[in-house]
């Protein structure tokens, strides 16, 4: 969990930092890339919430899991995970509206979509923030570890006041992952089906293959979700397994799975949007090279 929470952020942080960077130069963000910043930020709290505290914790190095720590961490982490999850859904239905020809009532939609993409955000985190309030409520240090309705989670437990509150704060967490999931599994169908159609036109036409921006962006979108399935999926059965059980677990195994799985999506994410934007990939690209030329005229200005 260590070196899987550093190497997560330092995959995540220099993928903020070259979106940041084209928003200085360029004064502005295209819609989609907006959507990437902020589902690299939900991610980056995924990980240095969650993974990170833990980790310090391991090490003795910190004492975060107190009462209020335990509300505090699991709160953070449940709202920015699902947060991970619904902009991923809202990546895939910009792509799949961003494919409509041009003047049809998808295009429509899809400018306004853009437009109002600042009131989506804020839906998104007060929808999220809201469902994730039983954090607060339930949510307790090691110390208090009494009821029988509780979840482990490592440095913390989560206890509710009967089975059936256990139950439906379960069913209304897997209800929040699989309805996005089911949504961005069409949205990402519907993308497929354009990029076969589009790639069966090109060879047709000219007997090669083509594949601009748009297409790249689409491809990378369906490999984000085609990995948040697959991921999530494990993590959600997961859950479902913890829900089953009737008394708390003595081993936190359950958590530590469904972390490491969540953090795999962050860490993998990151690599895939820098692989498919060539903006993102060229600033990151200057950065690292400017790194060791500035590191060396330093080091001659100091002889």
């Amino acid at each position: 969990m260590f070196l899987s929470s550093f190497k997560n952020q330092d995959a995540l942080v220099p993928l903020i930092m070259a979106f940041l960077l084209l928003l200085y130069r360029e004064n502005r963000l295209l819609p989609a890339n907006a959507i990437v910043l902020h589902l690299a930020c939900a991610n980056l709290l995924v990980v240095g919430v969650r993974c990170l505290l833990e980790t310090l914790e391991s090490f003795s190095l910190t004492e975060v899991f107190t009462d209020v720590g335990c509300k505090t961490v699991i709160f953070i982490y449940r709202t920015s995970r699902s947060l991970s999850i619904w902009l991923t859904f809202v990546l895939s239905t910009y792509q799949c509206l961003s494919i409509a020809a041009p003047g049809s009532h998808w295009a429509s939609a899809r400018a306004v979509f853009a437009k109002y993409l600042g009131l989506v955000f804020f839906c998104l985190w007060l929808i999220n923030t809201c469902m994730s309030s039983a954090g607060i409520v339930f949510s307790f240090g090691n110390q208090n570890i009494s009821a029988l309705h509780g979840i482990n989670v490592q440095f913390c437990h989560v206890y509710f006041p009967s089975r059936l509150s256990k139950e439906a704060n379960g069913a209304a967490q897997v209800g929040r992952d699989v309805v996005p999931m089911v949504l961005m599994t069409l949205a990402s169908l519907i993308i497929l089906i354009f990029l076969y159609k589009h790639s069966k036109q090109v060879k047709g036409l000219r007997g090669g293959s083509g594949g601009g921006a748009e297409q790249r962006a689409a491809k990378a979108v369906v490999a984000l979700v085609t990995l948040y399935v697959v991921l999530y999926g494990v993590d959600n059965g997961i859950w479902v397994y913890t829900l089953t059980v009737k008394t708390t677990m003595k081993s936190s195994l359950m958590s530590d799975l469904r972390i490491f799985f969540s953090s795999l999506y962050a860490a993998l994410s990151p690599l895939v949007i820098i692989a498919s934007n060539r903006k993102v990939h060229g600033l990151l690209r200057c950065l690292r090279i400017e790194k060791p030329i500035t590191e060396k005229a330093t080091t001659l200005s100091t002889m």
